[in-house]
């Protein structure tokens, strides 16, 4: 077997682990909306997730380039909009359609990115997949739910072009640390304004460190390591696999039952990603090498 198609099955390996821990810890993580609310759920995901990570790796602050801080903070900056709006989103549709309606932001983008009549085919299956969705009709799903999924697909494609940037030039899963504190200091203003005393409710902040575990430190650092072995196209092709298993955690968990036609809608939404990412991806941008920098600070 190619080098490069072990690191691809080591990639997809770790993708999907990721797609499995997150999914079932954003179902838990909607069993706490009735006690501490979405922005209350998503700054204890973050803030613990962020503790976790700064005390653990303990990264590095001097010897950054400006390049490199504006990256993590674009990282940051993208981790905090994806979670508050995806988790807003799951608080008025189901979990396996608000994730379908997400995964298009890396289609999208790929698809702008491609410049070809066969995107465009791609696009239009993504489409169909969504009319699927809605029963026939997007408009029978919560507008303002089907909006936040959208605007949690944009983050995601941040997330993947900045993350894809700060896995090759931090070491280990330091820049995601760095990344993490970010979007910790963004979200807890947001998050107490919210909910208030209630994060600090034990029953709550137990299952907030729960949810930060399966949602933020597991998954992140898997696909963090999954950057670095493939490229953003490549790992855009990968993401196809969560609205399936978004489902199955929404079933499982939630016991939100999908038809026949919800389940072939994300089939026609996954295969459309998968199609536009391997056929019309970019190349990755060229990065700087790190591997004589110096390790001070």
């Amino acid at each position: 077997m190619s080098p490069s198609r072990r690191y691809l099955g080591a990639a997809t390996g770790l993708v999907v682990g990721a797609a499995v821990s997150v999914q079932f810890g954003s179902a838990v993580a909607a069993l706490v909306f009735p006690l501490a609310g979405p922005m209350g759920v998503v700054t204890l995901r973050i803030a613990v997730a962020a503790v976790i990570l700064l005390a653990v790796l303990r990264p590095r602050l001097r010897g950054r380039t400006r390049g490199d801080w504006v990256h993590v903070v674009a990282f940051g900056v993208a981790l905090a909009a994806m979670n508050a709006l995806f988790y807003h989103a799951i608080d008025r549709i189901p979990l396996g359609i608000a994730v379908t309606f997400e995964v298009l932001g890396p289609l999208t983008v790929y698809v702008l990115l491609g410049r070809r009549v066969l995107t465009l085919l791609w696009a239009l299956l993504a489409l169909g997949g969504i009319y699927l969705l809605g029963g026939a009709s997007v408009t029978e799903l919560d507008p303002v739910g089907v909006t936040l999924a959208l605007g949690a697909g944009a983050a995601w494609a941040a997330y993947i072009v900045f993350g894809a940037r700060v896995a090759r030039a931090f070491s280990g899963a330091e820049g995601l640390a760095l990344a993490l504190g970010i979007s910790a200091l963004l979200t807890i203003p947001l998050g107490w304004a919210s909910a208030g005393a209630t994060l600090l409710d034990p029953r709550v902040l137990g299952i907030g460190i729960g949810v930060a575990l399966l949602s933020s430190v597991v998954p992140y650092s898997l696909e963090m390591a999954a950057l670095r072995r493939v490229s953003a196209a490549n790992f855009a092709v990968m993401v196809s696999l969560y609205p399936l298993t978004a489902a199955l955690a929404g079933f499982l968990v939630l016991g939100q039952r999908l038809t026949t036609v919800d389940l072939l809608g994300m089939v026609l939404v996954a295969a459309a990603v998968a199609g536009a990412t391997l056929t019309g991806a970019p190349r990755p941008p060229r990065l700087e090498k790190r591997a004589n920098r110096p390790k001070g600070g």
